[in-house]
C-alpha cells in the first residue's frame, strides 16, 4: 500500500491521533488496545489468552503504549502471572524432553560433548549459576565433526526459529589489529562510525544470543583482549561509548588447535577399548564410550593453547573447554546412512526416483572416513561414488522419472599381479518389471572413480 492509503486507513477505521511517521510493524492486537487506551479492550484481550510479554519489530510491550494508569496496572499484573505461568510450562517441557535427547536427534555421537554443554545450560535455566559473567564454551577436534552445529542447535533450543537468536562470526576475518572496529564499531571521526559494530550490533538487538566465534585462534591479539573484557564483566562498549550488556549470552568459541593430538589420543584410547572389550566378550558399544584423560588435557592440550593464546587469563575465563572425538564405526554408519537418506529424499522430490540400497553399501562408505576432515569427508564420499553415478545416468537418460535404483556392492574376485588391492565398487540397480539391471556408467569416470570423464 502507498503511504497515503495507510495514513487513511488509520484516521478512518482506528484513530486519529497516531504519530504519522510511526512504525507499527509487528504489534500485536494488545499493542494497539494498549496504544489506544481502551481498557475494555486490553482486559478482554488477557482474560482470552493474549501474551503481554510478545515485544513489537522496534522491541516494546504492550505496557510502553500505555497512558492510563489503570490499563499499566492490570498489564503489568498479567505479565507477572504469565511469566510464572510460562516458566512454569518451560520447566514443565525440559523435564518431559530433556535438552540431552534433543541435542542427540540432530549430532551423532559427541554423547561427552552434550553432556557437558547440556548441563551448563541446564544450570543457567534452573539459576544455579553465576549471574555476572556469561557461560563461555571452547570447542575443540577436528573440522567437520559438529562443533559448529552443536552450537547452532543450542541456538534453536534457546531462542525457537528467532535468526537473532544466533550469531556467527568467522575469526579468521579480524586477523588483522585495525579489524576490532569491524567487531565492536568505529570511533567518532572515522569512516564507518554510524554503521556500528558487527557483534556490538547485533548483541543490542538480542543481549542473551548464542554467539559463536569460529576458528577463534585465528583472531589477532587486539581482539582477544576485546573479547576478554566480554568473558570477564559480560558487557562490551562499542565505538560510540555506549555500554551493551550480555550476561545472559552464550559464547562459543571452535578451534582446531590440537586437532591431530586429540583425534590420535581417541583413536588409541578406542583402540585399547576394542580390544578390551574383545576380550572379555562385552559389547562393543561399551567400547565406544571413551573420555580423555585429565593428565592428557593438563600435559598436551593445555600447552598447546597457551602457546597459542599466549595469555592465561583468556583460557582463565573459558566455563567448560570441550573436546569433539572422531567417530566410531557405528557412529559412521549412521552418518552415511543420514547422507544417502537425505539424497534419497531429494531425488524423490526432483526427479521422483526412488532410491534404496544393501547394508553393505553403508560399510564401503564409512570406510572413506578420514579423521582430519570428520562428517565432511563422508560427505564427499557419498558424493563421489554414488551421486557421480545417478548424475551420469540421469544425464545418459538411463533413469528417468517413475525409475527404482537399488545400491550393491560388487566385490573384486581376484587380485590384480601388482599386489594392489581393488576397493570394492558401488553400483547401481535398476528395478524394472520384478528384475535388476546393472547401470553401467563406470566408463564415464576416471580409473579411482574420483571424476567424470568427458
Amino acid at each position: 500500500m502507498r503511504s497515503l492509503e495507510v495514513l487513511i486507513q488509520r484516521e478512518t477505521y482506528f484513530s486519529d491521533q497516531l504519530n504519522k511517521g510511526a512504525d507499527f510493524s509487528g504489534f500485536t492486537p494488545l499493542h494497539y488496545a494498549a496504544l489506544s487506551d481502551s481498557y475494555e479492550c486490553v482486559h478482554l484481550l488477557l482474560q482470552a489468552g493474549a501474551d503481554p510479554t510478545l515485544k513489537d519489530d522496534s522491541g516494546h510491550l504492550p505496557i510502553s503504549y500505555c497512558g492510563k494508569e489503570n490499563i499499566k496496572q492490570t498489564l503489568q499484573e498479567y505479565t507477572e502471572k504469565y511469566e510464572k505461568l510460562k516458566k512454569q510450562k518451560e520447566a514443565e517441557e525440559r523435564r518431559r524432553y530433556p535438552l540431552e535427547q534433543r541435542l542427540k536427534e540432530h549430532i551423532v555421537g559427541q554423547e561427552g560433548p552434550i553432556l557437558v554443554v547440556s548441563g551448563a545450560i541446564r544450570r543457567k535455566e534452573n539459576g544455579w549459576h553465576d549471574e555476572d559473567h556469561p557461560l563461555v564454551f571452547l570447542f575443540l577436534g577436528s573440522s567437520g565433526i559438529g562443533k559448529t552445529e552443536l552450537a547452532k542447535q543450542v541456538a534453536h533450543y534457546i531462542h525457537k526459529d528467532n535468526k537473532k537468536g544466533f550469531i556467527r562470526l568467522d575469526m579468521s576475518e579480524y586477523q588483522e589489529k585495525h579489524e576490532v572496529a569491524k567487531m565492536i564499531g568505529a570511533p567518532p571521526g572515522y569512516i564507518g562510525y554510524d554503521q556500528g559494530g558487527q557483534l556490538t550490533k547485533k548483541l543490542k538487538e538480542c543481549p542473551n544470543a548464542v554467539v559463536l566465534f569460529d576458528e577463534v585462534d585465528k583472531a589477532h591479539p587486539d581482539v582477544l583482549t576485546v573479547m576478554l573484557q566480554l568473558f570477564d564483566e559480560g558487557r562490551l562498549t562499542d565505538g560510540k561509548g555506549k555500554t551493551i550488556e550480555c550476561k545472559d549470552a552464550i559464547f562459543v568459541m571452535t578451534s582446531n588447535l590440537a586437532s591431530n593430538e586429540i583425534a590420535n589420543h581417541a583413536l588409541e584410547l578406542r583402540k585399547e577399548a576394542d580390544m578390551a572389550a574383545a576380550q572379555r566378550q562385552d559389547d562393543r558399544a561399551m567400547s565406544e564410550q571413551i573420555t580423555i584423560s585429565r593428565r592428557f588435557k593438563e600435559q598436551v592440550v593445555q600447552p598447546i593453547l597457551k602457546y597459542n593464546f599466549k595469555r592465561d587469563e583468556f583460557l582463565g575465563r573459558i566455563n567448560e573447554i570441550v573436546y569433539f572425538l572422531p567417530f566410531s564405526r557405528s557412529e559412521l554408519i549412521k552418518l552415511v546412512s543420514r547422507e544417502l537418506e537425505s539424497w534419497s529424499k531429494t531425488a524423490l522430490s526432483r526427479h521422483d526416483i526412488r532410491i534404496t540400497w544393501e547394508r553393505d553399501v553403508l560399510d564401503v562408505l564409512a570406510d572413506g572416513y578420514d579423521v582430519h576432515y570428520g562428517a565432511r569427508s563422508i560427505k564427499h564420499e557419498v558424493e563421489r561414488r554414488v551421486v557421480n553415478q545417478l548424475a551420469a545416468a540421469h544425464e545418459r537418460e538411463l533413469i528417468g522419472s517413475g525409475s527404482s535404483l537399488h545400491l550393491i556392492v560388487d566385490y573384486p574376485d581376484n587380485t590384480p599381479e601388482d599386489g594392489k588391492d581393488i576397493s570394492p565398487v558401488i553400483r547401481v540397480q535398476l528395478l524394472q518389471d520384478g528384475s535388476r539391471r546393472n547401470i553401467d556408467v563406470q566408463n564415464y569416470f576416471s580409473p579411482d572413480n574420483d571424476r567424470l570423464l568427458f
